[in-house]
């Protein structure tokens, strides 16, 4: 009888669970919607009690899947999106509507006065980023400015794993990677919680026990049991934010792996042995004990893809791929700067503007996608260049997200930057990796045995004819960003 594990990962759009064996193997999933609250410009928050109602509603469906019994269930992993910023009562009772991560904007005025109370250097240097809308230290300052009432009330902080953990274990915890990104209060040299500034942000709120994310939190309480379906006295795992733990979905959490998830937007994580820095990425501890990332994301990828789509009256992507590969490498002539929704990483440019140059009157459907395919593509060769200044050392590259399938915008991507990129087999995401994690707590699974579950399906090469035409367009790319963010600038603010 093969032990089952569970992985419940709780994104932005949905709450995703997964129950696999040992080897592995999918045996059932389960999908739960839920829709992020934007109640003004810049604002993105959730109620977190949503979170426990989904993952119990999860288990219960995954229970009783025709190919698993309860029982059978040995541990129980846990991720979330993040950094997000919820405050709690001692009992974890949220008291404000949690603050998501970096699309999240409405801290600008906090960034101001933590950089001013600390120094922007000395967070820099203690942390491994500068403050921006990614950072969990602000929102908790805004919280304190604009929510004085349950802020003051407030004892305890969470993320969606911090809280999943409670409502199953009774146990405070977080892993470290979660706590380096809440700048200013990790000390990512010494990997603990910064206690001065911890006293200066959090007001009344205790700091959770930090442990790494596949390190078990607690067991399955009674009542946790009976709302869940899952067995009593199970071991659940500390967890992990959403991105880390498809890193390790996909066997990329390793000292020289970059993962790049393909997906609305564009995101990138490196891991090493030594701490990573550069000013405008965010430099974390790393999923696993004894590594550190570099973690890099540009504001739109496939979301450009999409746009695109309905404006050309929704022909659809495979016809849209088909013309774009007809198109040949150039697009006919255009380049474009993917900076649809402002740019994160590595310009830090939340004024930027998307372009177009190189118009004509012969452009085509084709010439159009395969131009948006080919900036997302020197939007990656920029940020890999940004993590190799670092002193990243990029051994491997791993894909993974919706992106992979079609297959013309990897291999533009690997032509581009002169990458090999792996896609393995499983791109279920992170609760694959969650469920993993669990199984790696009971027992004790390490990354030969990650390669086993999700073993490489295919590989991706440059093509050596494309090189000179893309370094050539890359420059370009590079010195039109330089020479029009003036124009993109005036035209944001209208």
């Amino acid at each position: 009888m093969s032990s089952l594990y569970l992985g419940v990962d709780v994104g932005t759009s949905s709450t995703k669970g997964v129950i696999v064996d040992s080897q592995g193997n999918l045996l059932a999933q389960a999908v739960r919607q839920h829709k992020v609250d934007n109640p003004k410009p810049g604002f993105f928050e959730m109620d977190a009690r949503i979170w426990w109602e989904e993952f119990t509603s999860i288990t219960q469906e995954l229970c009783a899947a025709p190919d698993v019994t309860s029982n059978k269930i040995r541990a129980v992993g846990t991720s979330g999106m993040g950094p997000c910023v919820g405050i709690a009562d001692e009992d974890m009772n949220p008291l404000a509507p949690t603050i998501l991560y970096g699309v999240d904007s409405r801290a600008t005025q906090e960034i101001e006065e933590l950089n001013a109370a600390f120094g922007e250097d000395t967070i820099y240097d203690i942390g491994g980023s500068y403050l921006s809308s990614q950072a969990g230290g602000p929102k908790f300052r805004w919280l304190a400015n604009n929510n004085p009432q349950a802020f003051e009330a407030a004892r305890r902080f969470f993320m969606p794993a911090t809280y999943l953990a409670y409502q199953l274990t009774g146990q405070y915890v977080m892993d470290h990677q979660s706590a380096s990104q809440l700048d200013p209060l990790y000390d990512l040299g010494n990997k603990t919680w910064n206690r001065q500034y911890c006293r200066a942000v959090l007001g009344n709120m205790e700091t959770p026990e930090l442990r790494w994310g596949n390190e078990q939190a607690g067991t399955v309480t009674t009542q946790a049991a009976r709302e869940t379906g899952l067995p009593q006295g199970i071991p659940v795992i500390t967890g992990t934010i959403d991105a880390w733990a498809e890193g390790v979905s996909a066997d990329a959490v390793n000292p020289g792996d970059l993962m790049l998830m393909y997906g609305t937007t564009l995101f990138l994580i490196c891991t090493g042995q030594k701490r990573m820095s550069y000013p405008s990425l965010w430099g974390t501890a790393g999923v696993c004990p004894d590594t550190f990332s570099l973690a890099g994301g540009m504001a739109t990828s496939g979301a450009i893809t999409n746009w695109l789509e309905e404006l050309c009256g929704g022909p659809g992507f495979e016809a849209l791929t088909r013309e774009a590969g007809a198109s040949k490498a150039g697009a006919g002539g255009l380049l474009c700067l993917p900076y649809f929704a402002g740019e994160r990483t590595p310009i830090a440019d939340p004024q930027a503007r998307g372009t177009l140059t190189g118009l004509t009157l012969s452009t085509t459907r084709g010439d159009l996608y395969r131009a948006v395919l080919e900036g997302t593509a020197f939007g990656v060769a920029h940020n890999i260049e940004a993590f190799e200044s670092a002193g990243a050392r990029i051994e491997r590259l791993v894909a993974v997200g919706g992106g992979t399938k079609g297959g013309l915008w990897t291999e533009i991507v690997s032509s581009v930057t002169g990458k090999v990129q792996v896609i393995p087999k499983y791109s279920i995401g992170a609760s694959y990796g969650d469920a993993f994690m669990a199984a790696a707590a009971v027992e004790g699974l390490d990354a030969v045995d990650m390669a086993r579950w999700n073993p490489p399906a295919r590989v991706i090469e440059p093509d050596p004819s494309l090189q000179g035409l893309y370094q050539e367009m890359f420059a370009r790319y590079r010195e039109l960003y330089e020479q029009t963010k003036g124009v993109q600038h005036y035209l944001a603010s209208l």
